[in-house]
């Protein structure tokens, strides 16, 4: 470990010299290249210093200790060799975490498409609930939310809605949101009162630039109709709405938010392409299974990922075996602590895998 630390230090301080060069300067793509690989590698080699320093003061320590000192002095010297090493220990886990591989995806921005599971209307009703609360989560960070595509239903739920968040490590953040999510409540159309038991599925991709996905025009096919919005409203009389077939892979893509057909082809080959290159990563991983449905399963309720139990007040996270009574906070974006221990119990993993 050591020694692939001093290799990225000396790569990071070779970064710095190159970014004070004026003939690299004068180059500004070059610049902006070497500018992102030094940033990155800033963290890391922090931490790695600061670890030298305190080796460096356990060692000065140790050699104290070695010579005649006054008892006094002597436990202080001891207490602070106990601080040093218990210093050592926890940025050394710091540093193997920091070193782990990272997701080439984690700083993109992310496509999420929420869809009603089992529970007809009361689903689509919590469909609508989880875009709220990724979009306040999302306006805490500062993130943009656009809305790429909607499918309504007559009470104001959603069958199907796409959305795109654009931010700064979007993706590493929102990843592990991918599953069935599980609601418990009474429904405003039930009149007994009684305790429904519904779903919605959740996918997170990153988004995909054209660089990353090479789409054949021949391999498509746009078909162009009306737009419809809720309850059957019309939202315009043009032929504005677009649907994208690929036709090697059968993935369907419809887009009639926007009033522009030209805008609405735009969100749809995002949707498009984000769609693919998820699907050829999982078949680079040697899981041929279809990205969404790995992630979102059929969508019953008993393949879930999360439970929100509005009688308890409860959000449990079955995966960690984490339950918070802060449902309505959750609910209105305050996800941190889900989402934290979600990357701690993922980079806990990814570490016992390295040690093996």
């Amino acid at each position: 470990m050591l020694e692939k630390l001093q290799q990225l230090e000396e790569r990071y301080e070779e970064l710095g010299r190159l970014l004070g060069d004026p003939e690299v300067i004068s180059r500004q793509d070059e610049w902006q290249k070497y500018a992102k690989a030094h940033a990155a590698l800033n963290e890391v080699v922090a931490v790695y210093r600061e670890y030298k320093q305190v080796l460096n003061r356990i060692e000065e320590n140790r050699e104290l200790l070695g010579e005649k000192l006054e008892p006094d002095f002597r436990d202080l010297v001891e207490a602070d060799l106990e601080e040093l090493k218990e210093k050592k220990n926890e940025l050394e886990e710091r540093l193997k975490v920091l070193l782990l591989p990272k997701d080439p995806n984690d700083e993109k921005n992310v496509i999420i498409e929420i869809r009603s599971g089992t529970g007809g209307e009361e689903a689509a009703l919590f469909a609508a609930d989880l875009l709220k609360m990724y979009t306040r989560y999302a306006e805490k960070k500062g993130w943009k939310v656009e809305m790429l595509s909607a499918s309504y239903t007559d009470i104001g739920g959603f069958k199907e809605v796409i959305v795109m968040i654009e931010g700064k490590g979007a993706y590493s953040r929102l990843k592990f949101e991918s599953g069935v999510h599980r609601v418990q409540r009474i429904p405003v159309t039930e009149s007994g009162g009684r305790i429904h038991t519904s779903a919605s599925t959740v996918a997170v991709l990153p988004e995909a630039e054209e660089v990353d996905v090479e789409i054949n025009p021949n391999d498509l096919r746009i078909d162009i109709f009306c737009s419809s919005g809720p309850g059957g409203q019309s939202v315009n009389t043009t032929q504005s709405a677009v649907r994208v077939t690929h036709l090697p892979t059968g993935i369907v893509v419809s887009c009639q938010d926007e009033k522009s057909q030209h805008k609405n082809k735009e969100k749809a080959m995002k949707v498009l392409r984000a769609r693919l290159l998820e699907k050829a990563k999982m078949e680079q991983a040697g899981e041929m299974a279809s990205a969404r449905r790995t992630m979102v399963g059929s969508g019953d309720r008993s393949e879930r990922i999360r439970t929100y139990n509005f009688p308890q007040g409860r959000v449990t996270d079955h995966r960690i075996g984490l339950t918070s009574y802060r449902l309505e906070e959750v609910l209105q974006g305050e996800l941190d602590e889900f989402i934290d221990a979600l990357i701690t119990s993922d980079q806990a993993e990814k570490l016992k895998k390295a040690e093996q």
